[in-house]
């Protein structure tokens, strides 16, 4: 990880930004005034929705943005992780990348299937190979919900191996208006990944617009 991802000027890249989640994580961050790049497989569609969604944000294709972020922050469904991390693998090197995929195989989406490597950020890992940072985070959030101003009163469970990587992503969890917490290490992130499906079931099962997640207790914030 370079000492750039830490900075607050430090250049957010969404990797499929033209999505709802990436779309709704763009627009938040850059309205808290941080710098974002929208990513896509088109550049156009990119720019299209950076002007649609203002805030000074600007659109890029995948590769162009990577290759221009200091931290990349992933959010295409799961049949698109494999190509999509391919393509900006040869840019993400000493970088943080932050994946936010869920393993949903349709049409069971409500019924937890986690791919062979344990997660879909230890696929990530794998996939991106050495030199780049895996984070993983926003699994638990309804991307409706967060491309609104509201407080939605959802916290965001950060996982990864490299404590001062995921204090990056939990920092810019916060400033998303949500309320990040460190998970532990990237082998936990199935727990949030499964953890989707479940809510998924909750929501059609209680007709729940969003269902989240919310840690009670009184947190102490952990030494640096």
């Amino acid at each position: 990880m370079t000492t750039a991802a830490a900075s607050p000027d430090a250049t957010i890249a969404i990797i499929g930004g033209t999505g709802k989640l990436g779309a709704a994580i763009g627009r938040r961050l850059a309205k808290a005034g941080r710098r974002v790049i929208l990513g896509s497989r088109s550049a156009e569609s990119a720019q299209a929705k950076a002007a649609e969604l203002g805030f000074g944000l600007t659109g890029l294709g995948n590769a162009e943005a990577a290759q221009a972020g200091d931290v990349l922050i992933v959010t295409v469904p799961f049949s698109a992780q494999d190509a999509t991390l391919a393509e900006i693998a040869p840019h993400a090197v000493g970088k943080i990348v932050c994946d936010t995929t869920v393993p949903l195989v349709p049409p069971k989406v409500m019924r937890v299937q986690m791919p062979g490597e344990g997660s879909a950020a230890q696929r990530a890992e794998g996939l991106l190979g050495e030199g780049v940072t895996v984070v993983s985070a926003f699994h638990n959030v309804a991307a409706h919900k967060l491309a609104t101003d509201d407080d939605i009163g959802c916290d965001v469970l950060v996982f990864g191996d490299d404590k001062a990587a995921r204090s990056v992503i939990v920092t810019l969890a916060d400033q998303a208006g949500l309320r990040g917490l460190h998970g532990g290490a990237l082998a936990n992130s199935a727990a949030a990944e499964a953890l989707t499906s479940v809510l998924i079931f909750l929501n059609k099962t209680y007709k729940v617009d969003g269902a989240g997640v919310r840690i009670t207790g009184e947190l102490v914030p952990p030494a640096d």
